[in-house]
């Protein structure tokens, strides 16, 4: 079964890499994202492609896709909806914000104020929004890729460790290689803008997607790997170096990331090499340094990767 997964990440990666040079690693994340029915955050500097990458994946998937740019007068009735008077039939009627779609872009969320990141918080986790007083369920496929660029602070909310924790995964946006910034510059070095839509992108079904999450379930996960999930997350908890370690979330969130890497390898079971390889994408977004590791010049990779090193692998 787990072909399915694995034909669903080359359908991704090849129509993707049809307008998004070199960045394989990220589609991958996606995909990930994707099958776990998680919130992706991508992290980066301006001009890396986070937009064009996102609004393709929609396109690809075939949902509604709603883009919101965040901004410090962003109100939460902006993202949620809100209820207008109808004249003609003297009431109320609630018109939905674009949080209702099947792929959610928020671009810059860390520029949003923080009411407005609360309700984005409540619709991540619950799958609903609540205006006035009443809740309204989300589509079923919801999801969120959020951007944001952590080299910039001027006139910026930074996300709190509960919204933080929240995303699924999260990934670095890196510069391409050459070879690829080369292909960038031929696709799209006339003047004016060339848009996405001119590329023809094929459309991956709701059934297809549903048949490929089905077949991660299929993927054995010991309890010896929770075990070793479980013993990360106490490394990351007990580190003197940090004052905020994983959460439960985020070590449910570790196994099924695990369960679903081991899926793309096309492996019938978890393995510890499985688990570390989504490790960065899963921890680093969810540690709060201390003060003095931050003097010491330290970093949360380092930190996650020392835990990686030295928690005991299970035979």
């Amino acid at each position: 079964m787990t072909e399915h997964a694995l034909e669903l990440e080359t359908r991704l990666q090849n129509e993707l890499g049809k307008v998004v040079f070199g960045s394989e690693e990220v589609v991958h994340a996606l995909t990930i994202a994707l099958l776990g029915q998680g919130h992706i955050l991508l992290e980066g500097a301006p001009g890396l492609g986070k937009t064009l990458l996102s609004k393709s994946f929609a396109r690809v998937l075939g949902g509604a896709f709603k883009r919101i740019q965040g901004t410090a007068d962003l109100l939460p009735t902006d993202i949620t909806g809100v209820h207008v008077f109808n004249a003609q039939t003297a009431a109320f009627e609630f018109q939905p914000g674009p949080l209702f779609a099947d792929v959610v872009l928020m671009d810059e969320v860390n520029r949003a104020g923080p009411k407005t990141q609360s309700a984005l918080l409540e619709a991540m986790e619950e799958r609903q929004v609540t205006v006035d007083k009443e809740t309204f369920p989300l589509p079923d496929g919801f999801l969120v890729i959020a951007t944001q660029n952590p080299r910039e602070f001027e006139g910026t909310y930074p996300l709190p460790e509960s919204q933080m924790d929240r995303f699924m995964i999260s990934v670095p946006i890196q510069y391409t290689a050459r070879e690829d910034e080369l292909r960038v510059l031929a696709a799209y070095n006339l003047p004016g803008p060339r848009s996405q839509s001119e590329v023809n992108l094929e459309t991956i079904s709701s059934e297809d997607i549903a048949t490929a999450r089905a077949a991660v379930g299929d993927v054995h996960l010991s309890d010896d790997l929770m075990g070793y999930v479980l013993d990360i997350a106490a490394a990351t908890r007990d580190s003197a170096h940090v004052t905020l370690g994983l959460s439960t979330r985020g070590a449910l969130a570790l196994a099924r990331c695990a369960r679903i890497e081991a899926c793309l390898q096309g492996a019938e079971y978890v393995v510890p090499d499985h688990v570390k390889r989504v490790a960065p994408w899963v921890l680093e977004h969810r540690l709060l340094l201390s003060a003095e590791a931050a003097l010491e010049g330290l970093t949360v990779a380092a930190v996650v990767g020392h835990a990686l090193d030295n928690v005991a692998v299970p035979r």
